[in-house]
């Protein structure tokens, strides 16, 4: 799957939260999808060739400083990973 496939996909898998979500799961979603969009904005205006995995790494890493920043609350970290996992699941 190339990058830009797998943000179609992503972007795709989060527009589809809305109908589906429940309150958390779409606070989550979109919480999640700042750090996505940043993290594929970067990739854009600094000419990245970034493969799937290695933009998952660029999320995972904003992820890690926001949990480490105190951003989330437990509950929603849980809801956040959750959705996260079925995110990077669309590469497989």
């Amino acid at each position: 799957m190339s990058f830009q496939e797998y943000v179609d996909s992503a972007q795709q898998f989060f527009d589809q939260l809305v109908d589906r979500a429940t309150d958390d799961e779409l606070f989550a979603g979109g919480y999640l999808r700042g750090h996505f969009d940043l993290a594929v904005g970067y990739a854009q205006v600094e000419n990245l060739a970034l493969s799937p995995s290695e933009l998952n790494e660029q999320v995972e890493k904003s992820l890690v400083k926001a949990y480490h920043n105190g951003e989330l609350t437990e509950s929603d970290k849980a809801h956040v990973v959750s959705i996260w996992e079925q995110v990077q699941a669309l590469v497989k």
